[in-house]
């Protein structure tokens, strides 16, 4: 496997990223990304939980056999799942009730449990932990960009409540690009979801055909 990281911050944010090509982690992209800000919250939730597990993984990946590596998994991502969900109750409250119940879901994530099978258990712990980072940067930009789609073409805002989900010092993010009562009430609906998501789809697709690009693999055989 590969240690170079280049090439995994390469395959974690564009060639492998885990909503645009393997399709992993669609139950939050689909129920969180109403508004960019959101999306970012959920994103970074998951990329903290995804950068601490897969280093754990890695750390204990010999003193385990693979008969209970599933369990062992889920003792580790419940864990830094539970210590994540407790520091935002405290420290980022309004983006916690928000969130809600999602941030526990990330445990049945398929996303890092995918890592986990492909790399961490395979590989020392920088390496490992770099790929569950990169992972969870790719995983965040798919969020964000989703929702910010979302959110101009149906409310005509962008980083909306910002200020008040993220903290004041995210204030200079919040913008009004379209007058209000402009928007398409569609795309910040469920349907919405899946449209902007099937879009930038095709948009990845296209883009990785143009630059002879093959698609991966792993991405190829993996199902939602």
């Amino acid at each position: 496997m590969t240690t170079d990281y280049r090439t995994l911050a390469r395959e974690g944010i564009w060639t492998n990223n885990g909503v645009l090509s393997m399709m992993l982690g669609l139950c939050p992209t689909m129920a969180m990304t109403n508004s960019a800000t959101n999306g970012l919250g959920m994103g970074l939730a998951t990329a903290a939980v995804m950068t601490a597990s897969t280093l754990l993984v890695s750390i204990f990946r010999n003193h385990f056999s693979q008969e209970v590596r599933i369990p062992v998994f889920v003792l580790i991502i419940a864990t830094t799942v539970t210590i994540v969900d407790m520091c935002m109750n405290a420290w980022m409250h309004e983006l916690y009730k928000v969130l809600g119940l999602f941030i526990p879901l990330i445990v049945v994530n398929c996303l890092p449990f995918a890592r986990f099978e492909m790399f961490s258990a395979k590989n020392s712990p920088l390496p490992s932990m770099a790929d569950g980072f990169f992972m969870g940067v790719g995983f965040t930009l798919a969020l964000t960009v989703i929702g910010a789609v979302r959110e101009i073409t149906g409310s005509g805002t962008l980083f909306a409540d910002a200020s008040l989900l993220l903290g004041p010092a995210f204030k200079f993010m919040e913008m009004r690009l379209l007058p209000e009562d402009t928007g398409i009430l569609m795309m910040i609906l469920p349907p919405g979801a899946f449209l902007v998501t099937g879009l930038l789809l095709v948009a990845k697709r296209m883009i990785d055909e143009r630059s002879g690009k093959a698609v991966p693999v792993s991405a190829a055989h993996c199902a939602p």
